[in-house]
């Protein structure tokens, strides 16, 4: 075989493959409950699913423009003016086949073969992996509960380097659900600015967060490219579809690779996501906020009465990332367990990068609160056990 060397670097989603071991013990006739992968339990919202019916009842499915639908374009940029009171033009917006695909045509037009990019570690692993696929050379800067699992200028500063081309961030993150406090962000953005760097934000979590608003690095500059999904706060994972949010003198580089990599987002998708800004839908969506918000508080005290640390309350997302030190020397055995013994899937920390990943958990909060406090029922059952 004649596999790519770059692939000895890019290694695979854990949590999919425990979530895929967790449906075969199901298939077994075990009762799994499931913590481990941050989709959403909701279905798609009714208006969404009408406005994809009477799109397919005409028949014409046909490709789009690459850089996506104009009214859509159109409807995001509105949703950024009624949201944030920002003036977004639909011309820098480029609907994409998911937020992957957005993060890939961003990095794509900014990675140059040995370009070094600061990541936060912990953090969402494609983005690493991403910058390595594109022959860049991921740079993480261990945050942790001190900062909010968020990096700051001066880790920035000491990090940067002539060869330094930018710094990706997420708020609200994935595994932690921490956002980057507005005076932060600013300060990130200024730092990077002066290097003379590119800041490149996910936003994917955004409209997912409890007792704060997140604030958009749009608001910061127009250099900045922001990422955001229908997936998260929308609930249309598997529409996949998503948006990129870019400096004007990017998009036609953006859209020559758009063209080469997936032709056009989904047609379906996008006429579906044209309801997702109606009112009707964002009341529905923002009661699935709150019931988010619910399951939080339970998941929260839960885990720390099992003897999880939980340091840094997440914010945004649905996610808890928790310290497991006290209960295990090892987080990816301690998941082994609670998945075989305890029939709880959680995800351990190998996926999110390499500070101290051994010693923590991540879980999702994607179902429903029964569910979730019979996950934390057995967890203790099994942990009493030992």
């Amino acid at each position: 075989m004649n596999i790519a060397g770059r692939m000895a670097q890019i290694a695979p989603f854990h949590v999919m493959e425990l979530m895929a071991r967790a449906q075969a013990l199901e298939a077994e006739g075990r009762s799994i409950t499931h913590l481990e992968v941050g989709e959403p339990d909701f279905a798609t919202a009714g208006p969404i699913l009408d406005a994809a019916q009477r799109f397919l009842s005409g028949g014409h499915v046909h490709y789009t423009a690459a850089l996506g639908l104009p009214q859509l374009r159109e409807a995001i940029s509105g949703f950024y003016r009624t949201r944030y009171g920002l003036d977004i033009p639909p011309q820098r917006i480029v609907v994409t086949a998911g937020a992957s695909g957005a993060l890939l045509l961003a990095l794509g037009v900014l990675v140059n073969p040995g370009d070094e990019w600061l990541l936060p570690d912990p953090g969402y692993p494609c983005n690493r992996h991403f910058v390595r696929l594109l022959e860049g050379k991921p740079v993480s800067l261990a945050v942790d509960a001190a900062t909010n699992y968020q990096p700051t200028t001066e880790q920035l500063a000491a990090s940067w380097t002539a060869r330094t081309r930018g710094l990706l961030v997420a708020s609200p993150a994935n595994p932690t659900g921490s956002l980057i406090a507005a005076d932060a962000l600013a300060a990130l953005a200024a730092a990077v600015a002066a290097r003379g760097g590119t800041l490149l934000v996910d936003e994917i979590y955004h409209g997912l967060t409890y007792g704060i608003d997140a604030t958009s690095a749009l608001a910061l500059s127009e250099d900045v490219f922001v990422i955001n999904s229908f997936s998260k706060y929308f609930g249309m994972t598997g529409w996949r579809l998503g948006w990129l949010v870019a400096p004007q003198h990017y998009v036609r580089e953006i859209e020559k690779l758009a063209q080469n990599l997936y032709i056009a987002p989904s047609t379906v998708a996008q006429h579906a996501a044209l309801a997702a800004f109606d009112p009707e839908t964002i009341t529905i969506l923002e009661s699935r906020r709150h019931e988010f918000s619910l399951r939080r508080d339970i998941l929260l005290p839960g885990l720390r009465s099992l003897g999880f640390e939980i340091a840094a309350e997440p914010q945004g997302a649905f996610y808890v990332y928790a310290d497991s030190r006290e209960l295990a020397d090892d987080s990816f055995e301690l998941a082994e367990e609670l998945l075989t013994k305890a029939g709880v899937a959680a995800t351990p920390g190998l996926d999110f990068g390499s500070n101290a990943p051994q010693h923590h958990m991540r879980f999702a909060y994607t179902i429903d609160r029964s569910r979730i406090e019979e996950g934390l029922a057995r967890m203790a059952a099994f942990l009493n056990s030992k």
